[in-house]
């Protein structure tokens, strides 16, 4: 019987939550195939099988367990099932051959919902463009009958039935990552004398270059040329420039740094949590979107690691995904300074003497004010505005767009 161990997955980690069984009580597991999902207070991993065998558990769905706890063990011992796929690593997918089914075994084109409906609930519902799931059958087998139809268009927004009035409470245990995300926004706000300054940027070049080159950067580089590599490029430099946003207190030191890893502020499932980007000021703009767009993808499938979220020394997060016209967002802490995005809105604009429509955003930096005075923090926010209202300044050479975007 072998004990298969919570292992050592950060050096400030003790304990862990166990999330999520993938595999049953009894169940024959194969050699590293994943067996449960395990949550510390940064990051989701996998616990796999050692050997192939019978899986036995120990720690039940939901349980705290510290580092070096058995979660479960596996009966090496145990005999393979008859029928079981043999896991052959790193080998190509075989091609199988489809056998011909006959023809009435092949099932009609299924209409567009499964939900049942008689033919005047069905007019009705496609002329006022109503959804089959927002109308609720009183018909046999809950068929959609016409007067349920015209309910729902009637009550539009508001519900109804025994779904109208209701009160009931939902009560969910808080993740480790939730609670850890909730000390460190508490602790900010706390530890820190925080203080928010605000700019706006006028994105008319930037959307005049994506818009004219977007097509060949995708052609060239295989990634999408998006608003956070213009954002990481023009902070590095920025950064370099007013290094006190780009430092942090350590106890009665300043700890200043010559290199700029760049933090993003990601909404995956489980929370949010904040990747960093090494060395952004030696990355192209191609090198940036290629980072954002592989720690988006592990944040959202959960497997960032403890190291992937530690160690940045400035911070971007993007509310303008989500509608956000302005915010004052909370600094990362031991990091001094954080840089706020938000949504691009087309406002006048007073340009030489005249009215003019540009597509405007508003940027704040929330700032450790013990470290960050006054002028740096302004001084910083300026310098990202014009090197974002004038991109060329991010990079000098003959074309300079061309060569920015490496074409």
């Amino acid at each position: 019987m072998i004990e298969i161990k919570v292992p050592t997955v950060g050096e400030s980690i003790s304990e862990v939550t166990l999330v999520k069984w993938l595999k049953k009580e009894g169940d024959y597991a194969n050699r590293d195939e994943v067996l449960c999902e395990l949550e510390s207070e940064k990051a989701t991993f996998e616990l796999t099988a050692e050997q192939p065998g019978t899986l036995h558990i120990v720690a039940a769905e939901g349980a705290t367990l510290k580092i070096g706890d058995i979660a479960c063990s596996i009966d090496e011992t145990a005999a393979k099932p008859e029928g079981a796929a043999p896991v052959v690593a790193n080998a190509a997918p075989a091609v199988k051959a489809e056998t011909p089914k006959p023809a009435a075994a092949t099932p009609a084109p299924s209409p567009a919902t499964d939900v049942k409906a008689t033919p005047v609930a069905s007019a009705i519902m496609s002329d006022k463009q109503v959804k089959p799931e927002a109308v609720k059958g009183s018909g046999s087998m809950g068929r959609i009958m016409k007067q349920d139809v015209l309910e729902a268009i009637s009550n539009a927004g508001k519900k109804s039935g025994a779904d109208a009035f209701s009160r009931e409470e939902r009560k969910d245990k808080m993740s480790n990552l939730r609670k850890t995300v909730s000390r460190r926004l508490v602790e900010a706000k706390n530890s820190t004398a925080m203080l928010t300054t605000f700019n706006e940027v006028d994105m008319t070049r930037i959307m005049e270059i994506r818009k004219q080159y977007k097509d060949n950067f995708k052609e060239a580089h295989g990634v999408n040329l998006g608003f956070m590599s213009f954002f990481a490029k023009a902070c590095c430099i920025a950064l370099q420039e007013w290094p006190a946003v780009n430092a942090y207190i350590d106890g009665e030191n300043i700890i200043y740094h010559e290199y700029c890893d760049i933090s993003i502020a990601v909404s995956a499932p489980k929370g949010l949590v904040v990747p960093v980007i090494r060395n952004v000021e030696s990355l192209s703009l191609a090198d940036i979107e290629l980072k954002v767009v592989e720690v988006a993808k592990k944040a959202r499938d959960n497997k960032l690691t403890p190291d992937e979220m530690s160690g940045g020394t400035f911070t971007i997060t993007n509310g303008g995904v989500f509608g956000s016209l302005m915010s004052t967002p909370i600094i990362n802490i031991p990091q001094s300074a954080i840089l706020g995005m938000h949504k691009i809105q087309d406002r006048p604009m007073a340009i030489n003497g005249k009215v003019e429509i540009r597509p405007m955003m508003y940027l704040a930096v929330s700032y450790d004010h013990r470290i960050i005075d006054g002028r740096e923090s302004v001084g910083f926010l300026v310098r990202v505005k014009e090197l974002l209202e004038n991109p060329e300044l991010l990079l000098l050479g003959k074309d300079p767009v061309k060569v920015l975007l490496e074409l």
